[in-house]
């Protein structure tokens, strides 16, 4: 398990951000998301392992008026 923006979420052997975005089919052009308290930049997702117990917070801003 993991939790993912305070709930609990399945993990699995070679999770990343990236397979994580696809698995919950985020479609959002701008992501902001921290890991354990550190921001991964959209360059990393592919590459950063996301871990058993990790704390993942995945924010999309919003624009309104």
């Amino acid at each position: 398990m993991i939790q993912m923006n305070g709930r609990d979420h399945d993990w699995y052997e070679g999770m990343t951000i990236q397979s994580l975005i696809t698995d919950l089919n985020y479609t959002y052009p701008i992501l902001l998301i921290r890991v354990n308290g550190t921001f991964i930049e959209k360059e990393n997702y592919g590459n950063t392992r996301v871990q058993k117990g990790d704390d993942v917070k995945i924010i999309h801003p919003i624009a309104g008026g």
